[in-house]
């Protein structure tokens, strides 16, 4: 074996230490993250279980049963924050409806999630998020030009958002292809 060998097999090796090395601290930081988030969750429900809980915890155990895709405990932790809640905390109740929305979309309940990404936008006018969430909502409904309306209002609200202009857009597009067919 010669010299430029051995260069190109130390280049070869430090480039696969490397590669190792990122994905070992990609796979690290997720398995913390995972931790921090299970540790969260048995905090929660050990809680919740033996006392009435406020918005915030309810909602935090919401937002990890969504994450975690278990739709129903979701829509049970959120349905107990919104009981709880006591009029003065019409601002923070805005993420809890949409959350609950993302819950019923989750199990394809469109006319649910509807009602509560509305109810979200009633106590925040301009959250944005339950506005592009009410419209791919109308979209699974079929409701294309109220999808339309509803991104179009967010881009007002907030002209780069870039989920809103994607899907006016395409919206647009099928607009015209249908009524170009018609």
């Amino acid at each position: 074996m010669d010299f430029s060998d051995k260069n190109l097999l130390t280049a070869y090796l430090g480039a696969f230490l490397l590669l190792l090395s990122v994905a070992a601290f990609f796979i690290i930081k997720q398995i913390l993250k995972t931790q921090k988030i299970e540790n969260a969750l048995k905090k929660l429900e050990k809680k919740l279980k033996n006392e009435r809980g406020t918005i915030p915890e309810y909602y935090e155990l919401g937002s990890i049963y969504l994450e975690k895709k278990m739709y129903t405990q979701a829509i049970a932790m959120l349905k107990k924050a919104i009981k709880v809640e006591d009029g003065d905390d019409a601002p923070e109740m805005s993420p809890v409806h949409n959350a609950l929305g993302y819950a019923y979309f989750g199990q394809e309940q469109y006319d649910l999630a509807i009602r509560q990404y509305k109810e979200a936008i009633k106590l925040e006018p301009e959250y944005v998020m339950a506005m592009n969430n009410l419209g791919h909502a109308y979209e699974q409904k079929k409701l294309m030009s109220q999808a339309l309306g509803i991104y179009e209002q967010a881009l007002t609200l907030e002209p780069d958002n870039e989920t809103a202009k994607r899907r006016s857009e395409s919206l647009r597009r099928r607009l015209i292809v249908s009524s170009k067919s018609d």
